[in-house]
């Protein structure tokens, strides 16, 4: 018998997706210790940008030790989550 693993996956802006399994948080990239997090995971290589050179509006922390950077707000990401209607951003 096959064991099948059926991962949903987070649309994070410009078609990128994430596995929601592996997502620990979405936060906002405003504080001091976010902004300190994004410049140690760059500097460690673990850093993915997905916001193709705009304005970072959320950030996931992964349960890989990955960052990832997103232009879509936190609160848009959470709607995508439960699925709710996004409003038009």
């Amino acid at each position: 018998m096959e064991n099948k693993v059926e991962s949903k996956f987070l649309n994070i802006g410009f078609q990128n997706m994430v596995a929601l399994s592996r997502v620990i948080a979405i936060v906002s990239p405003d504080s001091a210790p976010v902004k300190r997090i994004i410049a140690e995971s760059k500097k460690e290589g673990n850093l993915i940008d997905a916001s193709l050179g705009r304005r970072t509006r959320s950030v996931l922390i992964m349960d890989s030790d990955h960052v990832v950077l997103s232009t879509v707000q936190p609160e848009t990401l959470v709607a995508r989550i439960e699925g709710r209607k996004e409003k038009a951003e």
